[in-house]
């Protein structure tokens, strides 16, 4: 059962709105859920990490590089997609700078499954730490929709073992009342579900775009 009040919601939707319409930027702002926790140890208790699709993806401009073999490179350019291959990781010698560099250059990777085991080895361990480690790809996939599952996909994770607090990319003020309901209603039920005391461990929630004030939609 979830205890998010959908009029609370709807109220924190319209004011981030209403005021990214006042204060016009010359990019198109990101909303984003932030959670603090509660009755939670990040040491003791097991570590909680899901990913789930949202209805309507929450960033405007999101780049996917699929790093594949000889015909998933093919047909990733063919459908003007960024790809790399195994030589192509081979030449960046492990080279720490060149892998973040690398990391900072795309919100996601995608990668064939026949690759994917080997990308620790050459790339070292700088994807999985920027969070970025490559979703598989394979054989008989369609890239644009695995493009596509990447760009309307969020995680929650918490990045450190002190930390009670996170905050994820759920929305964005370019989309709709609706959509924007939709996505932050189905992100909180979804990270609540992955809470081993579900509701009992969520202090407060609150949304705000990039550079307005935030909102809080549950807790005191």
């Amino acid at each position: 059962m979830s205890k998010l009040s959908s009029d609370t919601l709807s109220e924190a939707i319209d004011a981030i709105l209403k005021y990214s319409k006042e204060k016009k930027r010359a990019f198109t702002e990101t909303i984003e859920l932030q959670v603090a926790l509660k009755n939670y140890d990040p040491v003791k208790d097991k570590r909680f990490s899901g990913v789930v699709r949202l209805p309507i993806a929450p960033k405007q401009k999101f780049k996917v590089c699929v790093i594949g073999d000889a015909k998933h490179i093919e047909e990733a350019k063919a459908k003007g997609i960024d790809a790399m291959s195994q030589d192509d990781l081979k030449k960046l010698k492990k080279d720490k700078k060149l892998v973040k560099k690398l990391a900072n250059s795309y919100s996601a990777f995608l990668a064939s499954s026949t690759l994917i085991r080997l990308i620790p080895r050459l790339v070292g361990p700088g994807l999985n730490k920027a969070g970025k480690f490559p979703s598989v790809l394979n054989a008989g996939d369609d890239i644009l929709e695995k493009v596509e599952q990447q760009k309307a996909s969020i995680k929650f994770q918490l990045k450190s073992k002190k930390a009670l607090c996170l905050g994820v990319a759920v929305a964005n003020v370019g989309m709709s009342h609706d959509d924007v309901q939709a996505n932050v209603t189905l992100a909180v039920n979804f990270l609540v579900s992955l809470l081993s005391k579900n509701w009992q461990q969520v202090k407060r929630l609150y949304v705000k775009s990039t550079m307005g004030p935030s909102h809080r939609i549950y807790g005191f």
